[in-house]
């Protein structure tokens, strides 16, 4: 997994971490858990996790009103799913952030990554003081694509 970055200051706007840590952490990571991975089709949630599991990831869907979602179990929290998740990828509005990184947090989630849209400093500040890579306000379909290809699949 990626290093934990070196603590911020409060006052310090969060910096994602850069292109060869991204790539790392993307070709690392194994199973990732989605947290807001919808069961619609049609939503982002949905075709991003539809490309990670093309690209041989184990993607684990945290939802709330489902059982299953693209053949894979729901769970209701991170900190639910059996055994170690190496990526928290997050589909949730900004003021849900802190409630995500805490259950990430509890879950020891080494990694998590806000999509497009998720910003939250004060949440981003908490995961990384618990020693977590915090990627935010990114696509991680686009930049799985550009940094690895979207030929890429895990070995």
């Amino acid at each position: 997994m990626a290093e934990p970055r070196p603590e911020t200051r409060a006052n310090e706007p969060h910096r994602n971490p850069d292109d060869p840590s991204l790539s790392r952490l993307l070709a690392e990571a194994r199973r990732i858990a989605v947290v807001g991975l919808s069961p619609k089709p049609h939503r982002d949630s949905h075709r991003i996790a539809r490309y990670l599991l093309e690209r041989g990831y184990e993607v684990i869907p945290v939802y709330p009103r489902e059982d299953e979602i693209l053949g894979q179990r729901v769970y209701r929290r991170v900190r639910d799913i059996p055994g170690r998740v190496d990526l928290v990828d997050v589909f949730r509005r900004s003021e849900g952030l802190p409630e995500v990184v805490e259950d990430a947090v509890a879950a020891g989630a080494p990694a998590l990554w806000f999509q497009l849209g998720c910003v939250h400093e004060d949440a981003a500040q908490r995961a990384e003081q618990a020693g977590a890579t915090v990627v935010m306000d990114r696509c991680i379909m686009v930049d799985h694509a550009r940094l690895l290809g979207r030929g890429w699949r895990r070995p």
